[in-house]
């Protein structure tokens, strides 16, 4: 059966997804913060502890805002070009 999605929630999707981007930042920020530290010149400080936690943060509030106003364009254009279809199946052998 085919169905279309007819709203995406601006807050609960960003809400999502900036937590998952900032997660996943912490995964990159880290280990090259980590690594610069080990290449720096002797007497020359690294990235202070202020930019690993203020990272991920942006990283959130970047990415909630992005997705919020993307939900918010395909609410607005699913009235007139249609949602996005996907099919459903409830017969396991349908594959």
């Amino acid at each position: 059966m085919k169905q279309q999605i007819s709203r995406l929630s601006p807050h609960q999707n960003g809400k999502v997804f900036g937590v998952m981007m900032a997660v996943t930042s912490l995964v990159f920020i880290v280990p090259f913060a980590l690594l610069f530290a080990l290449v720096q010149p002797a007497g020359k400080s690294g990235p202070s502890i202020l930019v690993l936690l203020l990272a991920p943060v942006m990283y959130l509030v970047f990415a909630y805002c992005a997705v919020a106003v993307g939900c918010l364009i395909y609410n607005f254009l699913q009235k007139f070009v249609g949602g996005i279809e996907f099919e459903t199946s409830t017969d396991l052998n349908a594959r």
